[in-house]
């Protein structure tokens, strides 16, 4: 049986988009003129996530801590387009806890950087998230070569962090991401969640 999904905020979509594009960007600083096509770079980059999928999920148990104790649960997610290729949004359930684990990602692309900031919300705080009920900051990158990398400043247990997601192994119908954590601005990395990704089946 096909997922029911709920659309994201559409007051929360305008509201960030309205705020990303008066600051430039992530990057700040006043935009310049820049030719169609070549604002178009990199705007297709999650055009192969449309849909739905199933997510066999690995997840570290405790983060930062030098364990190596993992758990693994299933997820649907739905992803769609967001009006005027300014990005997409999805939303992702998980009914291994109750009530149900809910995760929403709204990824915006910048077409002056060539960049994508991906940001991040859930239902629950603490377990498998550390926060809710609140935006968390974004990652930001690109894709080169395949691969997506994608990265922000954060906080964790009170402590600085840098977040890290990897997107990799992409095809039409299956994919890879990982989050990773440096406490360390960046010289070490500890791998923390897993995602790996299969298209639904229509039935």
């Amino acid at each position: 049986m096909k997922p029911r999904f709920t659309l994201f905020p559409l007051w929360l979509i305008s509201s960030l988009f309205i705020s990303f594009n008066a600051n430039g960007g992530e990057g700040g600083g006043q935009t310049t003129s820049t030719p169609k096509a070549a604002m178009s770079i990199g705007a297709h980059d999650f055009d192969f996530f449309m849909g739905d999928w199933v997510i066999e999920n690995r997840k570290l148990i405790k983060r930062l801590e030098g364990s190596d104790q993992w758990e693994t649960f299933q997820a649907r997610q739905h992803v769609q387009q967001l009006p005027g290729g300014i990005g997409n949004f999805d939303e992702f359930v998980a009914k291994t806890w109750k009530p149900d684990y809910v995760g929403m990602s709204l990824r915006v692309f910048n077409p002056e950087t060539k960049l994508w900031s991906i940001y991040w919300l859930t239902n629950q705080n603490g377990g498998i998230d550390s926060k809710s009920g609140a935006l968390m900051p974004p990652v930001v990158g690109k894709f080169e070569n395949g691969v997506g990398i994608f990265e922000g400043a954060d906080e964790f247990n009170g402590k600085p962090i840098l977040v890290r997601y990897t997107w990799s192994q992409i095809t039409n119908n299956s994919a890879r991401w990982e989050q990773a954590f440096s406490p360390d601005a960046g010289k070490s990395w500890e791998t923390n969640w897993i995602m790996q990704m299969t298209r639904a089946s229509n039935k």
